[in-house]
């Protein structure tokens, strides 16, 4: 029997290197780093940038976005989850970082305080189990992720960040009972109060009406907080859509997301500043072949061939974040050419109708979203075709992708 020759194995745990990958994302960090210098630009000297890094950062890869934006002029970090901020400390990153989702049991309450994270409060009953919890020996164990030899000299109350709902009609305290929120909030023992913020519905459209209600209402609950001789730290209302559409709703702190990542939260505010896209998915081929006339394509056979052509598959598909509904509608860039994608997308493939691409290989780099030459396709691209947004378009792209830096 022929003795089989020992081949040397490939060390496929380097995701890092995208020789080894049938399909990853690429994301620009310089690209990320220009987004922040741009927002900074358009900001007072007073008003800082939280980046917004939840949901992996919109699927860029949240501890490789956050130490970038923090290095590049950032104050801060938000994120939607305790499991998400405890994945940014347990990476080494000491910035302040603001849960922007709902947290009410007491485990949480613990883990929020080990780790030194920040809580948005919406409700009374929130703000006691807070306060209670935080009562009896909790105070020793904050900042123990930190440096312990100091815990004695460090502060026992909790920061946490008080939430307003003006219109949104999600997490917040109704803005009429602010005041009263708030000096409850005040006078409860191991809270302290960093900001007082909201968040607008609205920001992306052309209309301004409802935004500026928004904004008086968030006005009057400041008017109302003065009066009851309470001045907060910090007030923060803008999100990506509002920093870029007006001066006047940046106050103390902005909450940028989606323009980090180099996309506008809407057309009009395409002229604002310069924003560089930050992420590119790209996929192999793995097989080329001729099918001939009346020859059926993928499941349901939802395009036939009308003459004898040759087809690519590619390594990526719906379990990546190629979402189904684009079967025969998405284009991909192949040699600088957009090459229409043919029947339908499957679990982890899809196919070309490769007949402007001559003598394709298999290995040849395909452009899912992302530049090649002068063509271009973008998440909004994507979104517009399928009745959604670019945010959900982002945060679709799978963890079995790797994301590379560039």
């Amino acid at each position: 029997m022929q003795q089989l020759k020992r081949q040397t194995i490939p060390n496929l745990s380097d995701t890092s290197d995208s020789l080894c990958q049938r399909a990853w994302v690429e994301i620009d960090l310089a690209a990320l780093s220009h987004n922040v210098e741009q927002l900074k630009k358009i900001l007072a000297p007073r008003t800082q940038l939280m980046a917004v890094v939840k949901a992996d950062a919109y699927g860029h890869g949240a501890t490789m976005v956050a130490q970038t934006v923090l290095e590049s002029g950032a104050s801060g970090l938000c994120v939607a989850t305790v499991k998400e901020g405890i994945q940014l400390r347990e990476a080494g990153i000491t910035a302040p970082i603001l849960l922007l989702g709902a947290t009410n049991t007491p485990e949480q309450v613990r883990a929020i305080a080990y780790w030194d994270l920040q809580p948005t409060i919406c409700t009374p009953r929130q703000a006691l189990v807070f306060s209670e919890t935080c009562q009896d020996g909790l105070a020793d164990k904050f900042y123990a992720f930190k440096d312990n030899s100091n815990i004695k000299n460090r502060p026992h109350s909790l920061s946490v960040h008080l939430k307003i709902d003006t219109g949104m009609s999600r997490l917040g305290m109704p803005w009429q009972e602010a005041t009263e929120f708030v000096q409850l909030v005040k006078s409860l023992p191991n809270l302290q109060i960093k900001s007082v913020y909201s968040h607008l519905a609205t920001a992306d459209s052309p209309d301004p009406t409802i935004m500026k209600l928004q904004q008086q209402r968030f006005e009057s609950v400041i008017t109302q907080l003065n009066l009851a001789g309470i001045k907060p730290p910090a007030l923060h209302l803008a999100n990506s859509a509002a920093t870029l559409a007006n001066p006047a709703l940046h106050y103390d702190w902005v909450r940028v997301g989606l323009a980090l990542y180099g996309l506008y939260p809407a057309p009009h505010l395409q002229d604002t500043i310069n924003l560089k896209p930050v992420m590119q998915v790209k996929a192999r081929v793995t097989q080329v072949k001729t099918i001939e006339p009346g020859t059926g394509v993928s499941y349901g056979y939802r395009f036939i061939a009308d003459s004898s052509m040759p087809i690519a598959v590619v390594g990526i598909g719906y379990a990546d974040g190629v979402p189904r509904r684009l079967s025969n509608k998405m284009t991909v860039l192949i040699r600088g050419k957009k090459v229409p994608q043919i029947g339908s997308i499957t679990m982890d493939q899809l196919m070309l109708d490769v007949r402007e691409i001559p003598d394709l290989q298999t290995g040849e780099i395909v452009t899912i979203i992302g530049n090649d030459g002068s063509m271009s396709i973008s998440p909004d691209d994507w979104a517009e075709s399928l009745g959604t947004i670019s945010w959900e378009i982002l945060c679709g792209f799978k963890h079995r992708l790797p994301r590379v830096a560039v």
